[in-house]
């Protein structure tokens, strides 16, 4: 089951109508629906993908590297799923996966309790594949 995380930038960036960006993702909770929405006539970038909150509100767009791969999946007829994931400080993060699969949320690499030697393996970095 391939799953990605995919950065959400360009969310200090004002909404055009409504409520702004950044205080919509205070209020998204993980796990929650978001939803990519192509868009093929925005002047900056033809490969754009506008990423919305559950309740209709956009919240940025994907890194345009990724928009060319997820919309190249979506163009191809593959079903893409996000939920959302997290905000940090400069950058908010959604969860996707394909084909019908429901994505899940990346665990938190606990310690084990067991393991007295003070290695903790650094976790994959968020925006590669599960």
């Amino acid at each position: 089951m391939l799953q990605l995380s995919l950065a959400i930038v360009g969310i200090d960036h004002p909404n055009k109508r409504g409520v702004a960006r950044r205080f919509e993702l205070e209020i998204c909770r993980p796990g929650e629906a978001v939803e990519l929405r192509p868009e093929p006539k925005n002047p900056a970038d033809e490969n754009a993908i506008a990423v919305y909150s559950a309740r209709g509100i956009q919240i940025g767009y994907l890194k345009w590297e990724r928009a060319i791969l997820i919309g190249a999946h979506m163009r191809h007829g593959r079903d893409v799923t996000a939920i959302f994931d997290r905000l940090d400080e400069k950058v908010a993060w959604c969860r996707v996966a394909f084909d019908g699969e429901q994505p899940v949320l990346p665990s938190a690499a606990a310690p084990d309790p067991a393991d007295d030697s003070g290695f903790y393996p650094d976790e994959p970095a968020p925006d590669w594949g599960a």
